[in-house]
Order: structure tokens, then sequence, then C-alpha cells
């Protein structure tokens, strides 16, 4: 605690609302503040509220129930967070899918969430109709970037057989959606879509206090940002927890101006930076290290930008320092994980030197962390020694969905095995050193080996395959795949790439695919996967 920052209370109070209720009070607040900026359209709180409430008694003339899940499939556009706060004000459990699936992920997240609605963007409809039937859904609303976008011409999308339009839900119905009884702290709001050690995609349930709790943490972390005057640059996927928290959440709590970009492009962002006047930008390293090597940097004036924060992977030193250099903005990395919100630990950003590079930080507020031994998780580790990081506080998940067995294994004591091996030094700063999950992380987002291997085994060639992360300068690290052929076949390496590419999101493909005549193994058969990362 000697390294706290000043004007940061050590613990906080926190208001019993849910998400959508946050957003009501903002809107009564600020009712022509800028909510959303997308291409061309602005939507002001009173806007975005309206159209929540709209969205809410659409789903409850379907049908819908308290619990219900309903699923997100779009990128960063203003129908996710009219349908996200919408489908929770109206009752349900946001499942958010990220648009880049293809269909057996999506199958699975889908029939895993039990999920019963998804509102699916019009060019990503062709990766769920093959697999509808296979679900448990019973809605399928479609949207268009006509639905967002201001044009002259009053243009209708065409509709998809099947499909419910959004536009036209929107437009029918207008009022008050009836009050929806929720136990903040209990009911669950959110199933986002996390992995472990085992390698098969799991959901960290989260409620409404987690993720208003995890919003005004990371809110009162960053003291320079004021209330209704900042405009915040959305890059991250908003499906992803980290995106949702700090480009979303929190944003909507401190009512700010939410930029959206639907895919970070670098040239674009600087584009957007300055005509925006963007103050925040919460981004992954490899954004960054794109801004900063992008051979027009120093024709944007980019000064508007005051705070930069960098999480996902981690960051380097040298891209920290360039960046701040170029953009005279504040840059500093933080942590977290989905089972926590994400947010658990950030560089303090006000006061000289406060800064540790390398450094993840201090927790936040309300927040405990400590390092114990690797073998048990029981033992506390002395200063600078290294062990697995453990965290706990109001924003940590209830459970994984139905899964009891791996609940009890994060969840021990009322502590959050992260399963990251970090330390903590003298002055209470912490560290990640290494991975203790085999899981690869590709620029800020997961990749599990054992689900990329399955693909591999379906491949008439593949005798044998493992799969591990490898470093990579732009992206952290690169999934890389050593494969035994069977007797008599031959492919090559480009050929298994192309086949990864038709079966999976692109960032789960591997990059690098190695032939051998057999892969490592302990006696007992199990694949040495540290002996391949060697």
């Amino acid at each position: 605690m000697k390294s706290w920052p000043e004007r940061i209370p050590q613990t906080l109070a926190y208001p019993k609302l849910s998400l959508p209720e946050v957003l009501r009070s903002v809107a009564k607040k600020h009712p022509h503040g800028t909510a959303l900026i997308f291409q061309e359209r602005i939507m002001t709180y009173q806007e975005l509220d309206d159209l929540c409430d709209r969205f809410a008694l659409s789903l409850m003339r379907l049908g819908m129930r308290k619990g219900d899940r309903l699923a997100l499939f779009m990128p960063n556009i203003p129908q996710f967070p009219i349908c996200y706060f919408g489908a929770m004000r109206a009752g349900a459990t946001v499942v958010p899918c990220s648009p880049l699936y293809r269909e057996r992920e999506l199958q699975f997240q889908l029939n895993d969430s039990g999920a019963k609605t998804i509102v699916v963007l019009d060019t990503l409809h062709s990766h769920l109709a093959p697999i509808r039937q296979k679900t448990n859904l019973k809605n399928v609303i479609v949207t268009s970037l006509l639905d967002c976008v201001k044009t002259n011409e009053e243009v209708r999308p065409a509709q998809l057989p099947g499909t419910l339009p959004l536009g036209d839900l929107l437009e029918s119905r207008r009022g008050m959606p009836s009050e929806v009884t929720f136990s903040v702290i209990r009911d669950l709001v959110l199933l986002q879509y996390t992995g472990g050690t085992t390698g098969v995609p799991k959901a960290a349930v989260l409620t409404h206090y987690n993720l208003v709790v995890n919003a005004v943490q990371f809110g009162s972390w960053l003291p320079s940002l004021e209330d209704g005057r900042e405009v915040v640059l959305a890059a991250l996927p908003l499906y992803h927890i980290f995106g949702m928290t700090t480009a979303l959440n929190m944003p909507i709590l401190k009512a700010e101006s939410i930029v959206l970009v639907p895919k970070f492009e670098a040239l674009q962002a600087l584009k957007t930076i300055q005509r925006r006047h963007v103050t925040f930008f919460p981004g992954v390293p490899a954004m960054y290290i794109a801004l900063i090597n992008h051979p027009q940097i120093s024709e944007f004036n980019l000064r508007t930008l005051r705070l930069c924060i960098s999480g996902g992977s981690s960051l380097p030193v040298e891209v920290m320092r360039r960046f701040e250099a170029l953009t005279n903005a504040r840059l500093v990395e933080g942590y977290g994980l989905t089972e926590a919100s994400p947010v658990t630990h950030c560089n303090p950003v006000n006061g000289p030197g406060r800064v540790r590079p390398g450094s993840i930080g201090l927790p936040l507020p309300d927040t405990d962390a400590k390092i114990v031994d690797i073998e048990n998780g029981e033992k506390e580790m002395p200063v600078n020694e290294v062990g697995e990081l453990i965290v706990r506080g109001p924003q940590v998940m209830a459970c994984y969905w139905n899964k009891p067995d791996e609940t009890n294994h994060a969840l021990r004591r009322g502590w959050l095995y992260t399963g990251d091996i970090a330390k903590m030094d003298e002055e209470g700063y912490f560290y990640i050193v290494d991975r203790k999950k085999d899981m690869i992380n590709v620029s800020g987002f997961k990749v599990w080996p054992r689900e990329v291997e399955e693909v591999l085994y379906e491949h008439p060639a593949v005798k044998e395959a493992a799969v591990v992360g490898t470093a990579d300068q732009r992206r952290g690290e690169t999934v890389k795949a050593h494969i035994v052929l069977k007797d008599n076949l031959e492919v090559t390496e480009d050929q298994i790439i192309q086949f990864c590419k038709r079966k999976m999101a692109t960032f789960k493909v591997p990059t690098k695919v190695e032939f051998a005549k057999e892969l490592p193994k302990t006696p007992v058969g199990k694949v040495l996967r540290r002996a391949l990362r060697n």
C-alpha cells in the first residue's frame, strides 16, 4: 500500500444497480450527451436508452423470460450496445459471440449456453444458417449496417427467410417495457466464454454486480478522465470482456462518448483519433505496435489523446516508450482475466515515476492479490519469489457455467486461481513471468491448443498433432503446429494452413507448421509441449 496512488480511495462504494439501470441513470442526467459515434451517425444517451427500451419490449413480446439466453453475433456497431443493454433490461442473459467464429465454434457456444435468440449482422448470417437447426434457437434477429447508418434514401435490407429484421422490431415497439426485478448481486447477466487448461471453452458466469463493480473500480483508477468530457476509441471488440468493460461499461458509467470501430486498422484509427479528438484509447499491444510503425503517423495530430491502457498480453517496454514519444499520451499496462470481469491490476496513471515498465501494476481498489506456490497453491511466496497469482474481489465471477469441477478448481477458499505465474516486488508491483496454462495468446485473443488440434486431426493425412505458441514480434504469440503424417501420405505446410482457415477463426490458424517423425512424449504417452516450445 506504500505505492498506492494519490486521489484514489483504497475502498469504494458500489451502486446496487443493474447495468441497464446505470444506463437509465446516465441518460436522465445527460440526455443530450453524445453516447455513440459510428461513421457519420451520432446517438445521444436519450436515444440509446429509448432504443434499448424498444428492443427490450420486442423481446418480451417474442416471449423472452428472465434468464433466457440471447446471443450477440456482430462487431462493434451501434446495435451491439442497443441489444446488449436492451436484452439485459428484458431480463435476458447475454452471450457474446465473436464475429470471427465459423460454424463449429458458433454451434458449440450456442448449444453450450442454451441460447434461444440471436441477433446477427446480415453479413455473418451465412455462418449461422448451416447450423441453425442443430441449435435451440427460436428467434433469429438480423440487422444491417443500414439500420444504424444515416442515408439519404430509405433503403431496407432484403429480409432473410425465417428471420426477424431488427430495424422493424425497433420501429414497431415504442414505450417502456415492464420492469424486471433483479437481484443485482445474484442474477447472472453475462456468459462470457473463455478457456483453461483443458482447452475446452467454458463460460464465466458474471452478474450485474460483477460488471458494475469492475466498471467503477476501473473508472476510479483513471482520475484524469472527467465524467461526460472524454471521447473513447472502442477499437477493442466489445464481445471480448476487455473491450466490454473498458470501452463500453466504464465509459457509459462515466457518460463518455464512444467511437465505435468495427475492425481495427492502423490508418483508419489514426484518422479517427484526429477527427473525433479521441482522449482515451484502451487497446492491446498489437494495436500500439501497428500505430507506431505506420509510415504516416507523423502526418496526424494525436495530441488530444491523453491516456491509453494496454492489456491482453505483455506490453513491450520499447513500444510503450515509442508510443508515448509520438503521441504525448500516457500508455500504461494492466492485467485481468475473464473470470474477474476482467480488470484486477493496472499501473497508476497519475503522478510522475508511478509506472513500472514491464509490470502489470497494483491491484485495483477492493482487490486482493498474492503469489502462492505453484504445486499446491496454499503457501504464500516471499517478495520477488515466483509463484501462481491468485486474486479476490467483488468483480470475481460466480462460477463457470455448468462446470462444477472446473469452478471448484478455479475458486478455492475465496480466491480465484489465475493460472498465471507472477511475482511481486518490494513496492507491491506485480509482474507476469510465465503461463501455467498451455493457452496461446495471439494479440490478446486466447487460443487453446486442443481446439486447433481437433481440427488438424480431421485432415486425412494427419496422424498426430500438437499445437504450441511461439514468440511473434507483432502479435505477442502465434500458433505453431507440430505434425506427424500418416505413412505414405504427403501434404504441404500451406495445405495444412488453408485447411485450418476453412474450419476456424483466422487468429487460431497456425502460421507455422513443422513436420516430424514423432512427437516427444512422457512415459504415459502425453505430449511434452514444453519440449516443443524449446
